[in-house]
């Protein structure tokens, strides 16, 4: 028998996901961003399911690779751009959208095969402070791409830091208006929060991350909230039930102990499937469709569950550890981390159904 662990994968949510991007940004075209494995997801077959988006948007150069041998027809930017020269003409081949950030990727154009031109997204560092043309560099920068033998055609690009907060975006939106204005040219701007939240960013291209997969961009909405739904379900089963006497400690270093007798579930899941290893007791969890918690220390194939108020539970019983049901925001928050990485973390070992 398989170890009882399982990660569904809701494809049909990943397409009603899609539709609240479009609701959201009806004029904009849309950027899948299916970098990490698409958050995790199954990068064939997250693109699959958001076969109505306009376009692939990823990291890795192999990824694109095999998307595009494997008849991907649609346009694949590479975020980061590439990082030698010799990655030029692999791009050329496979037709790959290249983003622009630096000095010496501009320079690398220099070197492309001869003939190859590309289709190229300039970013504008207007606060984000990690990739980015300084606003002080961005014009001579669009200059230079734009008159470029292996350039075919300009969008300009930024990220926001604080789409999701108070802050929100207008004071890195000023520093981008006061360079691109002079150009008319597309733009490509929102991520999952300003696509949500600042409808004035979504321009000509959109790039939905986080909220593809339903999880929600803000500490203050959830993802039902947002009209979005889960796509992985992180699903087990006990695979023990034990009593506890007052006093008896559960787990590495003995962190929780019983205030009362008590029965507790040990669960098929751990740090080395992608489950949190700080995630503390009390974190969220369902048995049997119940909401209860953890106990104790994540071990590496194992996690324990209060079973208080659940006296049918018995060995066998399901248990979910996020997805539909428990948010994995919620789950997140409690291990003081975010969705994303809890998404991204799943491990090759867990086995994977596609609905």
């Amino acid at each position: 028998m398989p170890r009882p662990l399982t990660a569904t994968i809701d494809s049909s949510a990943l397409r009603h996901n899609l539709g609240v991007v479009r609701r959201c940004a009806p004029r904009a075209a849309v950027f899948a961003v299916l970098k990490a494995g698409a958050y995790g997801h199954g990068l064939a077959r997250a693109a699959s399911a958001l076969a109505d988006a306009d376009g692939v948007a990823l990291v890795e150069i192999d990824a694109a690779v095999r998307l595009r041998e494997g008849g991907e027809r649609r346009r694949l930017a590479l975020l980061e751009g590439v990082f030698e020269p010799a990655e030029l003409a692999v791009a050329a081949a496979h037709d790959l959208t290249l983003t622009v950030h630096h000095e010496d990727q501009l320079r690398m154009f220099d070197e492309a095969p001869e003939g190859a031109r590309f289709d190229v997204m300039l970013k504008i560092n207007t606060g984000m402070n990690r990739l980015g043309f300084a606003p002080a560099a961005a014009r001579d920068a669009i200059a230079r791409v734009g008159a470029h033998r292996a350039v075919k055609s300009l969008t300009l690009m930024t990220h926001f830091a604080t789409a999701d907060e108070p802050r929100g975006v207008a004071w890195q939106m000023q520093v981008f208006e006061e360079i691109a204005a002079a150009h008319r040219l597309p733009r490509c701007l929102a991520n999952s929060a300003a696509i949500l939240r600042h409808p004035g960013t979504h321009g000509d291209w959109v790039r939905p991350g986080i909220m593809l997969y339903g999880c929600s961009p803000f500490a203050d909405a959830s993802a039902t909230e947002l009209g979005l739904k889960p796509v992985m379900t992180l699903a087990g089963a006990l695979i023990a039930v034990r009593e506890l006497k007052r006093g008896e400690r559960v787990g590495y270093g003995g962190t929780f102990e019983a205030p009362a007798a008590m029965r507790i579930g040990i669960v098929a899941c751990g740090y080395a499937d992608g489950y949190p290893r700080h995630a503390p007791t009390g974190t969220p969890i369902l048995v049997g469709g119940r909401r209860t918690r953890t106990l104790g220390r994540v071990s590496m194939d194992m996690l324990c569950a209060d079973l208080t108020g659940i006296p049918d539970a018995h060995t066998g019983t399901p248990v979910t550890l996020w997805g539909e049901g428990l948010s994995a925001d919620e789950v997140a928050t409690a291990a003081g981390t975010v969705s994303y990485e809890l998404l991204c973390a799943l491990a090759p070992r867990v086995a994977v159904v596609e609905t």
